[in-house]
């Protein structure tokens, strides 16, 4: 059962979340909080319903029932500002989405130029403060294909820092890249987190879960299977999350 205190204080609340896709049920009853300043990492099996539920946070996906509130804001209210909501929630997947025919610090000046009205000169000042922010100050006039996979991965973080959102949205965002590039992004998303900014994170970095999370969220079958802090990996109390966590030695 939800504590009705920490749930005011959470930035984002899942209630009994239902979501299928035709007769595929990914998500059976979803209840999840995420405190304010604080990492919660979900992990799981493939299928067992983490994206999804990440996606809907940010109604990239509606749910079919259930609530979801982000900052205060009914997500699952048909008539949701999406606009505002999108202020308030940045979200990174695991592919860049960065457009090839403009430089990072264009990349970056496009969302707040669109969304917030920004004049041209403010933005590029502003890309150039969150580009020194992921450790790429003197990449803002380069091309996405003049970087690596973890330097594109670190503008679309520092892209999403652009829009100065109170909730960072990870998606497995380090699943295409290899070992040495993954340790450049996390390094980023850990001093993001030293920072305070709130972050749910789908990883399966089980390493930086139990390093970084100060909540970790198993998911099974649909499920939110069990949760807690970083310590529940060392001490599954299921043998769902046994099995999981001994599959991932």
């Amino acid at each position: 059962m939800m504590n009705p205190s920490m749930e005011q204080e959470a930035a984002v609340v899942l209630r009994d979340v239902h979501k299928s896709f035709g007769s595929n049920k990914v998500l059976s009853g979803v209840n999840l909080q995420a405190q304010r300043g604080q990492v919660t990492a979900i992990i799981g099996r493939s299928g067992s319903g983490k994206s999804t539920a990440l996606r809907c946070i940010d109604r990239l996906e509606k749910v079919d029932s259930g609530e979801i509130t982000v900052c205060g804001r009914r997500v699952d209210d048909p008539q949701v500002d999406l606009k505002a909501l999108r202020l308030d929630v940045g979200i990174v997947f695991q592919s860049y989405n960065l457009f090839p025919h403009l430089s990072i610090e264009e990349n970056i000046m496009l969302a707040p130029r669109a969304a917030k009205g920004m004049d041209k000169e403010a933005a590029r000042t502003l890309a150039h403060q969150v580009l020194a922010r992921v450790g790429l100050a003197d990449k803002a006039t380069s091309y996405p294909e003049q970087l690596s996979g973890g330097q594109q991965q670190r503008v679309a973080i520092a892209r999403s820092l652009a829009m100065q959102p109170k909730v960072m949205l990870f998606d497995e965002v380090t699943s295409a890249l290899d070992p040495e590039l993954t340790g450049e992004v996390l390094k980023v998303i850990e001093e993001l987190a030293a920072g305070g900014m709130t972050m749910v994170m789908v990883t399966h970095e089980m390493a930086f879960a139990r390093r970084i999370a100060d909540q970790v969220v198993f998911m099974h079958s649909g499920r939110v299977w069990e949760q807690g802090g970083a310590e529940i990996l060392n001490d599954p109390q299921t043998p769902e999350l046994k099995q999981f966590v001994r599959s991932d030695l």
